[in-house]
């Protein structure tokens, strides 16, 4: 069964203006690894996704990510700090308790792709 084993599974995230995303995505803490061929390669730690030059307005604008973090306040805080609304136009909501027992804030990027930061409670 070791043959079947996955080793990874990663999303492909739209960008609008590529140039500009890969700048937002490295602003709020992702280490860009790779750029070829319109697909870059973006990973914190363990967690990885590929940023593609391609957009379509309403996949994007139907495009959710989720991203599991140990302390979601440090996380707002580190997001809050960049001043991202001001910088790149985007939404950056405050911190709630979710029914669901997590803890979590929304972040819409630069093509408007929702990325839902949260951690459980």
């Amino acid at each position: 069964m070791d043959t079947l084993e996955v080793a990874e599974i990663k999303a492909f995230v739209p960008a609008k203006n590529y140039e500009v995303s890969k700048q937002f995505y490295q602003d709020i803490g992702f280490t860009m690894a790779s750029d070829a061929g319109g697909v870059a390669y973006f990973y914190t730690g363990s967690s990885s996704f590929l940023l593609q030059n391609f957009y379509v307005e309403e996949h994007a604008n139907h495009f959710m990510m989720h991203l599991l973090v140990k302390d979601v306040l440090a996380w707002h805080a580190h997001l809050s700090a960049l001043d991202l609304v001001g910088k790149y136009q985007v939404k950056l909501t405050a911190v709630e308790v979710q029914p669901w027992k997590m803890q979590d804030f929304v972040l819409i990027d630069p093509s408007g792709v929702l990325w839902r930061i949260g951690q459980n409670i």
